[in-house]
């Protein structure tokens, strides 16, 4: 598959954004060659803001700039995006009711190198818990790419979700995204595996040939947005395929596996469920490919957990 920088695509995506619309601004905390946008600050360099390593002035930042009318993204580490920032994005910027794009990069286990102080499995359990808040990880760098676009069209809080590095494009340029909305990757009637972000979409969709070559047809669903969830979708296939396993890069309990459970109980669908994350650990340094066999993150371990449906 053809691959591109997921730092690019949100990069490209703002300038384009930018030069749409006088109102979109962007904040960094030192971070802006690490991100890409240093790009849109040669740009637009009275609407890009260095605010220093310091991540939650930062945020407080663009709470000032979204009442003021002005459409600011702001981005750092997941680490610093859901931890240090978490009071002042929860009051300054949603509480308020404003209107502050934050984006974490390098979730989970892509942090690599970065050990556990920055490898954030707990951002979107946090990130969940805040009422209103739209959650998104895109899979690859059109989604992104749309699901920027989108969030600047929406009014109010949006948390972003994407790796820094290169990933697989899965969807043609001319793909349409809505927040809330999920895609059907693959059609299997025999399990349904619900995948969040780059990294465990393609490790569901190497789970689900491998299923295939033991007989068992499996749906692969690329979430995109963990909050809105796409029920509609979660409960056809729930109802279809009686077998759900989630798949998140990220803390199994509060997040993805969380959402699913609850609605699914909730709506009183009887199915076998297995969640695919980590479970209620710190991180560590290693590379990707250690620190998915590590966490269990891998196609190896999403084929077990649906087998073990069976």
């Amino acid at each position: 598959m053809e691959k591109k920088e997921m730092r690019a695509a949100y990069a490209e995506t703002l300038i384009e954004l930018g030069r749409e619309n006088p109102d979109i601004v962007v904040l960094e905390a030192d971070l802006m060659r690490a991100t890409g946008t240093a790009s849109f600050a040669k740009a637009f360099p009275d609407r890009a803001f260095n605010a220093g390593v310091a991540e939650a002035n930062m945020v407080g930042v663009a709470s000032g700039l979204s009442a003021a009318g002005r459409i600011p993204f702001a981005a750092t580490f997941g680490s610093f995006a859901g931890r240090r920032d978490y009071d002042q994005f929860f009051l300054s910027a949603n509480y308020a009711r404003l209107n502050v794009k934050l984006v974490g990069t390098d979730p989970g286990v892509t942090a690599k190198y970065n050990g556990g102080t920055h490898m954030p499995f707990e951002d979107l359990v946090l990130m969940r818990a805040i009422p209103g808040l739209c959650v998104l990880e895109p899979s690859d760098p059109v989604s992104l790419a749309a699901l920027v676009r989108r969030s600047a069209e929406l009014y109010g809080c949006v948390y972003i979700r994407m790796p820094r590095g290169s990933a697989d494009i899965l969807y043609p340029s001319s793909e349409s995204f809505e927040i809330g909305k999920s895609k059907v990757l693959r059609r299997g009637k025999d399990v349904a595996i619900f995948a969040l972000g780059a990294l465990m979409v393609g490790e569901a969709i190497k789970a689900a040939e491998g299923l295939a070559l033991r007989g068992m047809a499996a749906s692969v669903i690329d979430v995109l947005s963990l909050k809105p969830l796409d029920l509609d979708t979660l409960f056809a296939l729930a109802r279809e395929t009686g077998r759900v396993v989630s798949c998140e890069n990220g803390q199994a309990s509060g997040g993805l596996g969380g959402a699913i459970a609850e609605y699914l109980l909730e709506e009183g669908i009887p199915i076998k469920f297995a969640r695919i994350g980590v479970r209620d650990e710190f991180g560590e340094v290693g590379t990707q490919e250690y620190l998915q066999e590590r966490f269990g993150l891998t196609a190896r371990k999403i084929e077990e957990a649906a087998l073990s449906l069976a």
